[in-house]
């Protein structure tokens, strides 16, 4: 069982803290970084230039494929494979197609969501290396919580515990991930 460096870990004591740390953090370069807080702190997706996310394209997507495919599949049948007049309706109408298919838009974009939320959040997830961390658990209550992730192109053990010190960084520790 090898173990290879996740991070580095900091502490902060306040909102206030936290969003100084992050907007000097990406300042100085970093980009694979991230915050834990209790509570979400007003303007930190803005300094983590976080955009909007893509699961709503992913349901919209999903919903509208089954739209689609409902539709074609109720022509398909009624209008082109068994051609079948009944009453002297048309073949193919297109208020008797909606309620099926916005019935199919509906559920698959639920779908679409569930599966969005899960392929972006990369989940399931069974194991975090931070879960390790016992002062991590403090995040659930009033400490707020910064990562540097090792993977960062500027990441240096020394460098980036010294930024973090230099930031307000308390409680500065090492994750470890196991492979």
């Amino acid at each position: 069982m090898s173990e290879k460096l996740y991070g580095i870990m900091a502490e902060f004591d306040s909102p206030a803290a936290i969003l100084r740390a992050a907007e000097k953090i990406r300042d100085a370069g970093y980009r694979r970084w991230d915050t834990f807080t209790p509570f979400p702190v007003h303007g930190m997706d803005k300094v983590m230039n976080l955009g909007n996310s893509l699961v709503g394209w992913v349901s919209l997507a999903l919903g509208a494929g089954a739209f689609l495919s409902v539709v074609g599949l109720i022509w398909f049948a009624n209008a082109f494979d068994y051609p079948l007049i009944v009453g002297g309706k048309p073949m193919f109408s297109v208020p008797m197609t909606f309620v099926p298919s916005y019935i199919m838009f509906i559920m698959d974009a639920a779908v679409g969501s569930l599966v969005g939320m899960l392929a972006f959040n990369q989940l399931p997830r069974l194991h975090h290396p931070l879960l390790k961390k016992p002062r991590f658990e403090m995040v659930t209550r009033d400490k707020f919580i910064m990562v540097i992730g090792a993977t960062d192109e500027k990441f240096s053990v020394t460098e980036t515990r010294r930024l973090l010190e230099h930031v307000g960084g308390a409680q500065i520790t090492l994750v470890e991930d196991e492979d």
